[in-house]
This record gives structure tokens, sequence and C-alpha cells, in this order.
């Protein structure tokens, strides 16, 4: 019994390979891993706005991963996030942290972060840190 590769099937099998991994990356599937130390550092430029347990300029993070947008009492939201039906999730929050009004277009928040490492240590902190 004779077994040959077939550089055909190779090739198909190398062009498959290559296409999920693009797909992958492309669909946001593959996050860079947060450093939680790196977010708190980050997470004092969120400070301007923001505070673990209290409201102020922005609402407070406590909490915020899992929890519904526009959803903490006391906080005076845009009617839009507030009727997002947006959870907080670690994707959405990236999504979020990217580019808000590109989410929800009459959001009061207007700050970004465009760097995705930036985004995954901030997330990180705020997984760890605002339970």
């Amino acid at each position: 019994m004779n077994v040959r590769s077939n550089p055909v099937h190779q090739q198909s099998f190398a062009s498959l390979v290559l296409t999920i991994v693009a797909i992958v990356f492309s669909t946001g599937l593959a996050h860079a891993t947060g450093n939680v130390a790196r977010g708190q550092t980050l997470y004092k430029g969120c400070a301007d706005c923001h505070s673990i347990n209290e409201n102020a300029v922005g609402p407070m993070h406590k909490g915020v991963v899992g929890r519904k947008a526009g959803s903490v009492p006391g906080y005076d939201y845009s009617a839009d996030l507030k009727n997002s039906g947006i959870v907080w999730t670690e994707q959405n929050l990236d999504k979020w942290l990217a580019g808000p009004q590109a989410m929800v277009p009459e959001t009061k928040m207007f700050f970004d972060v465009p760097d995705a490492q930036d985004r995954a240590d901030i997330i990180a902190f705020l997984k760890e840190k605002a339970r």
C-alpha cells in the first residue's frame, strides 16, 4: 500500500487554517489577557469621571461586569444607554471602551481607550476590584 500526500489537500488545509485564524481575530474571539495591577494604574484616568463605589460625573463601577447598562440607581443616564439592553460582559466593555459613541451614539460617555491591551487591563481590574 502506497501512501502519498496530496499537495492539493495540503494547500486546502492550509487555506482553511488561515481562514479560521482570520475569522477568530476579526470577530474578537482572540482577546488580550488583562493585567489587574496595570489596569488599576490605568483606571486612575477613568477616576476623573468614575469611582468604584459612588456615582460621580459617570456612574459607579461597583458590580459593572455582568450588570445591565443604565441600571445604577441615582445616576442620570442618557435615554439611549438606559434603553440599549446592553449587559456589561467583558466583550461589551471592550467594545464600549474602544468607542462608546459607536456603540450608543447618544451616550454621555465621550472618552475611549484605543489600545486593546489597555482595555483588557482595565476590564481585568474591574472584574477583580469592582465586584
